[in-house]
């Protein structure tokens, strides 16, 4: 093979791997409850990338008391968890918390279209 049609191939590969990519995306809403006595911030966790949902240093702030839709894009398949904590008190914290960083049961969902069921954090 020359090294004109390696690159061609190199090219033509690349794109197949971005429409592939693109094809294989999904969106998922989470259902998220405030059931404790104070606001809380909260951020989606990707499991399979380096991602995280509202992401650029934000997070979701609920209220006490609120409930939340948060419709993300994610890709088809992807495990994403969900860490929530009091807002100004980082120890109180639901799923994997602030940061990614505990271990949680039954926080984390499939990205594969619809909703999760009704998340009700509380005490």
């Amino acid at each position: 093979m020359s090294l004109l049609s390696a690159r061609r191939f190199a090219a033509a590969f690349s794109l197949a791997v971005l429409f592939s990519a693109a094809a294989h995306a999904g969106d998922v809403t989470f259902q998220i409850k405030n059931s404790h006595p104070n606001a809380m911030r909260l951020e989606l966790y990707s499991q399979d990338r380096d991602y995280v949902w509202p992401g650029n240093g934000k997070d979701f702030y609920l209220d006490d008391g609120e409930t939340k839709e948060l419709p993300i894009s994610c890709n088809e398949g992807e495990s994403i968890c969900y860490g929530a904590w009091v807002d100004g008190d980082e120890a109180t914290y639901w799923g994997v918390g602030p940061g990614n960083k505990e271990k949680c049961e039954d926080c984390c969902y499939t990205c594969s279209g619809g909703e999760t069921e009704e998340i009700d954090l509380e005490e």
